[in-house]
Parts: structure tokens; sequence; C-alpha cells
């Protein structure tokens, strides 16, 4: 099977592609170039986006003996990704670039065009276990809990699936750094990437206001409309946060507030105590089915709201194409613009942008 490795510059991008050689499959590693001015990204780099990591993609590739390509795909990334990031902050949602990036450049701009030159799949270095089972995919969660990252894919349709390709789905990360170093590849004690790869500071306040500039509006006191104080953008906020309100006074009884919504057409940013975080439904749109199996009528799972966060005990059901979410328990720091996927045990059942709660 002629197969397109991915090779972000990473550990785990290196070592899937050389189990993709191993496998015996014949293998072409492309980097992706995503910045348009590729010297203004951090130096020291930590996996992701950055020249040094496509300087170690290629030597991967040349340990491993196998062709390599740096694609150029900025642009795309700028308006899919960065666009996207930035738009949806304006619009008082929370978005989750890795999964953006996961779904319309990996799985959508990269697969496409590996297609249309006669590759059969893209192998990427995500931890998430994919099979076909009488001729769907199935996603499931890694075998390595703290590296899981099914929830980032949750989102890529079944045709999509059906092409790709995640060696380390059955491994903990030590398994991989080990096997890295034995396979003499250079990046086996690589740290990994945390921040978001086009904000290299980590300062995505500072980034936003650059981009949106400055947006005054008021905290308010969801409880009894009071006017608590100033800030200079909701693009600086998120549902649940809790630090950096700029709010002198706690709540009567020296509780702590929490933004609870956001309002980025008046300005107000609504904060409260935790207790009126809390909700008992989910809605979202677009509903995504991995498995190409859309829910048939009301179904227990359990369901997870943020990228590293737990799960919650659910029924979730699609009416009148939304996916709707009802809790066992309430849950807090729910945020719009984030995913809800949705798991039967380790599979994924499915997945929707989240686009309002209620208590």
């Amino acid at each position: 099977m002629r197969v397109l490795a991915a090779m972000s510059g990473g550990v785990d991008s290196a070592v899937a592609a050389a189990r993709a050689v191993a496998a015996g499959h014949d293998v072409t590693g492309v980097h992706l170039a995503l910045s348009a001015k590729p010297g203004t990204l951090r130096t020291g780099a930590r996996g992701c986006c950055t020249i040094e990591d496509s300087h170690d993609a290629r030597r991967a590739a040349d340990v491993l003996g196998i062709p390599f390509y740096v694609w150029d795909f900025a642009e795309r990334f700028t308006e899919e990704v960065i666009e996207d990031f930035v738009d949806e902050y304006a619009a008082g949602r929370t978005p989750n670039p890795c999964l953006r990036c996961n779904e319309r450049i990996k799985f959508e701009a990269l697969l496409d065009k590996a297609i249309a030159l006669g590759f059969d799949a893209v192998c990427t270095g995500h931890y998430a276990r994919l099979s076909i089972v009488d001729g769907r995919p199935e996603l499931r969660r890694s075998v390595d809990g703290d590296k899981d990252q099914s929830y980032v894919l949750a989102s890529l349709r079944a045709d999509q699936l059906k092409h790709a390709m995640f060696p380390l789905g059955a491994s903990i990360k030590p398994e991989v750094r080990a096997e890295a170093a034995e396979r003499g590849l250079a990046v086996a004690e690589k740290p990994d990437s945390h921040d978001i790869c086009f904000i290299p500071d980590g300062d995505t306040q500072a980034f936003l206001t650059k981009k949106l500039g400055e947006r005054p509006g008021v905290l308010v006191d969801d409880e009894t409309g009071a006017v608590l104080g100033m800030h200079t953008g909701v693009h600086g906020f998120t549902v649940g946060q809790r630090k950096g309100l700029g709010i002198d006074a706690p709540a009567p009884g020296g509780r702590p507030r929490y933004v609870l919504s956001l309002e980025p057409v008046s300005g107000n940013v609504r904060v409260g105590t935790a207790e009126r975080l809390a909700v008992r439904e989910i809605s979202g749109e677009r509903p995504v089915w991995p498995s190409a199996m859309p829910l048939d009528g009301v179904t227990e799972c359990v369901v997870q709201v943020r990228a590293h966060g737990g799960t919650a005990a659910a029924q979730a059901e699609v009416v009148d194409g939304e996916l709707v979410i009802r809790l066992a328990e309430p849950l807090r720091g729910v945020a719009p613009g984030q995913a809800a996927v949705l798991y039967r045990d380790d599979l994924v059942l499915g997945s929707a942008t989240i686009t309002s709660t209620r208590p």
C-alpha cells in the first residue's frame, strides 16, 4: 500500500512512519509548512510547525530511507485554522485549533492531495486506534489514556478515516520513545509540543488583541446585574475561566467568580459562582459520525467536552439536525465552540460543535 506519512518533526510521527515502513508499505514522508513567515515561529522546537521541526523530520526520513518532501499549506492553514480561531473568539466561542487542523488540513487538504497523487492512506502519529469492521471504520481511544487523541480526531468522517493510519494507538509513550532510540532517530527525547503552534509565546490574549483590537465591555454579575468591572474584549475570556477576571472583590461569602457566558454584541461578560456554571443539557451543530452510523433514537453514552477533560454519563439524540445531549449529572465549564464527543466504552460514536447549554 502506498502511504503518505505526515511527519511533524516530533518523535510520534517519526515512529509512526517507521512502523509503516516496517509493515511493508511504500512510504513517502511529507512535512507541512504551515507558516508564511516560518522565521517568526519559536525556536527551541517542541514538535510542531517550526523550521527546526522540518529539519528534524527530514533527518528522520533519511534514517528510515524514505523519500521526503515539504508541502506548503501555509495559505490554507491561515484561512482554515488561524482565521477560524480568531473569528470564533470574536464571536464569543472557544475553538480547538488542533481539532480544526486535523479536520481541515491533515484529513481534508492533505488527504485529498494524497489521494489525487495515488496514495492509499495518510499515516500520522496520533494516539488513537482505528480498525475497519464490516467495511466501516471504528475510531477508539488509545491504549495510552494520558496521550489519547481520539477527541481531536472525532470530527473526521468515515470516508476520511478509511484512508487513515494511526500506528501508535496500541502503544504508550515510553515505548514509542524507546523504539525511536533503538531505530536511531534523533528525536527520541525531543519534548512534546503543548503550545498553539501559531502563538509562539503562548500569550493567546495578546495574540487575539493584536488581531481584533480592543473591544471594551463590562463584567456583569449574572445574579444581580451589577457591573463589577471593565474589560478590553470578550475574546480575552472563556466559559469556566476563574483567573484573570480583573475583579477585586469575591462573591458574597468569599466564593470565587467564574465566567458564565460571553455576549460579543453587547460586550458583556457575565460572571457568577461555580454553582451557576452547571449545565444539564448541551446542543451541538454539524454532527459527525466517524463510523457512518448516526444515532438511532435516544442513545446511552458518555460525553467529553474538552480535549483533556473527563467524561460524563449522558443520553444523546439528534433533534432537527442538531445533537442534543442530556447529562445524568450537572457538568461545569462547558464552552460553546468546543467539541462534544460521544463515546460508548472506548468507541467514538460521534461529535458536534457545542452551540448552547441549558441548566
